[in-house]
């Protein structure tokens, strides 16, 4: 999941539904309301958290040494002004990255995925056995073969892999494919999502790569 801060609604329901077409899932705050809940949400729900995308806020309103009391995941600043001062200024306050708009979806991806690659938290991808799952949108390979993905299916394998040798539960699941405030999608959905991701890996691979347990969830096995 990724979380937008910025003054107007209207954006972060823009950059949301952008992501929404990359199958990632997000959640928009307002800053008043995003410092309330950065300081108080569970760990669970920020470990759910890929990145934080600060866009148009009020100077000081939003404390991205904050944000790194609590979490580790990449805080990138939105900048709409064009000028080298600026850019330092949200350099020196915390931030990891300052992307001026306008950007493409896709390239603000590839900067999440190159920081936390940098951090040693996220290899460009990672290796099951005979599979090799991207971190930055590409369908999995297997033997060097593309294996094509719908992009909830191919969010999960990525996030497991992200997790490989923890078992996650089907809740950090969904919250970390469809975002932790969604409510008008049933958490039982993720069963749907992985039964037709197990089919398709069995398919190709010979065997289930994914191992599950009931009450304590799911993680990548060779």
């Amino acid at each position: 999941m990724i979380v937008i801060v910025d003054e107007r609604e209207l954006v972060t329901e823009g950059y949301s539904s952008l992501f929404d077409r990359e199958g990632v899932a997000t959640a928009g705050f307002a800053p008043g309301e995003f410092g309330e809940w950065v300081s108080s949400a569970a760990d669970t729900d920020l470990r759910s958290v890929r990145a934080f995308l600060i866009g148009d806020c009020r100077e000081g309103a939003i404390s991205p040494r904050q944000i790194r009391d609590r979490t580790g995941a990449p805080v990138i600043a939105l900048s709409e002004h064009h000028s080298l001062e600026h850019t330092l200024r949200l350099f020196e306050s915390g931030v990891d990255d300052v992307v001026r708009k306008p950007v493409h979806i896709r390239e603000i991806l590839a900067r999440i995925t190159a920081i936390r690659r940098r951090g040693s938290e996220e290899a460009a991808y990672t290796e099951v056995g005979s599979m090799r799952i991207f971190m930055d949108g590409r369908d999995p390979e297997i033997d060097g073969e593309p294996l094509p993905l719908p992009r909830r299916e191919r969010r999960i394998l990525e996030y497991l892999a992200s997790n490989r040798g923890r078992r996650v539960t089907k809740t950090q699941v969904f919250n970390a494919i469809y975002g932790i405030f969604d409510e008008e999608v049933e958490e039982n959905v993720v069963e749907s999502h992985i039964s037709k991701l197990r089919k398709k890996l069995r398919e190709k691979l010979g065997h289930d790569p994914i191992d599950s347990k009931r009450f304590l969830g799911y993680r990548l096995v060779f």
